[in-house]
């Protein structure tokens, strides 16, 4: 249901908990806590201000953990890092700081600091000393030091802005864990990363907790959610003349595409209610095209595609509820569920296939 302001789920992490841990210099009481509480009213969000010693912050992370189970764990930067020792409990870590030493004496300095967000115990500044250093140092051997087979392949999402200019731990994550992500930002966690990256994957593992299928929208790419004609424009008249009336097989044909009108806020709101996949045919003409695609989807789409695109030439051998599709060729005709037509009445544009959807339960 909306508010004025933003748009809430009660449905996903609904009696719940999440425990977030923010990052250096911050508190509970960061914009990220109320957001996380505007989309999720039914989900208790425990963020406690974490203590400058980093042993005396892991030590009260491990103690609410005991004491109050979080079904998930939300951790950026500092809290990142702390969150992936966090072992056994669902996790996702947003830009994590896994290198936060030298992070904070490049970034920080040694010396007096302000805290970022109001705390609790009304402090205003503290002192970054060698002790607290080497305090993070200590705690730092323990990364990546109980990682099992559950844990590598569920339990833990890694998010990483692809403009942090910040910390690039995107690689060292990994190496350890199946589930790196890239979206579109930056280092901090701000409304439209929540909604758009950290948001689907919630909802992901909220599934997967309570054993949720929910129905399956599979979604065409060309001339469906990518505006295909308007790609010939990206090209010379030479190329042209040369693939006249195969356009498909330029090479890059399929890179410099561009997305139809309202298609990626269409797929992020899908993404939320449906078990939703990107389902397309590639040329065999054409090796580029289907890497293109993948690398379109990441683009584009960015977090709520995360490894569903499927690149098939009989897509009536998917299993699944819907189709949205441009065309009847490919098996889209044979299609066992239901088939939208994209671009003809009722499904003109993606305004409205959202009406559509908007009125099933």
């Amino acid at each position: 249901m909306e508010t004025q302001n933003y748009i809430q789920y009660p449905d996903i992490m609904a009696g719940k908990k999440i425990l977030y841990v923010h990052g250096f210099a911050s508190s509970g009481a960061s914009g990220t806590v109320r957001n996380l509480k505007n989309l999720l009213p039914k989900t208790e969000i425990i963020a406690p201000d974490l203590p400058l010693s980093p042993l005396q912050a892991i030590k009260l992370l491990h103690e609410i953990c005991e004491k109050d189970a979080p079904n998930l764990i939300i951790g950026t930067s500092m809290g990142g890092f702390y969150a992936e020792q966090l072992y056994g409990f669902d996790r996702i870590l947003v830009n994590p700081a896994f290198q936060i030493a030298d992070t904070i004496k490049k970034l920080h300095g040694m010396g007096k600091q302000k805290w970022l967000k109001k705390r609790q115990d009304g402090q205003t500044e503290f002192w970054i000393t060698q002790d607290i250093i080497d305090e993070f140092r200590e705690v730092m051997k323990n990364s990546f030091s109980k990682i099992d087979t559950n844990e590598h392949r569920n339990k833990v999402y890694g998010l990483f802005g692809d403009k942090d200019p910040v910390v690039h731990t995107f690689d060292m994550f990994s190496a350890k864990y199946m589930n790196a992500i890239y979206f579109d930002g930056e280092h901090h966690l701000n409304e439209h990363t929540l909604y758009s990256a950290v948001l689907p994957v919630i909802r992901w593992i909220d599934d997967r907790q309570n054993k949720t299928q929910r129905p399956i929208l599979y979604i065409d790419l060309d001339n469906t959610l990518v505006d295909f004609d308007k790609g010939v424009k990206k090209f010379d008249e030479k190329t042209l003349s040369q693939y006249q009336g195969r356009i498909w097989d330029i090479p890059g044909y399929f890179s410099v595409l561009e997305p139809m009108p309202s298609a990626v806020k269409a797929f992020r709101i899908l993404s939320l209610k449906y078990d939703t996949y990107v389902l397309s045919s590639a040329p065999f003409g054409n090796p580029t095209a289907w890497s293109d695609k993948l690398e379109w989807v990441k683009k584009w789409l960015g977090v709520p595609a995360f490894r569903r695109l499927i690149l098939s030439h009989h897509k009536n051998l998917n299993y699944g509820d819907y189709l949205i599709d441009d065309r009847i060729f490919n098996g889209a005709e044979d299609f066992m569920g239901a088939f939208l037509q994209f671009g003809k009445d009722p499904y003109k544009t993606w305004d409205d296939v959202l009406d559509f959807f908007s009125h099933i339960e």
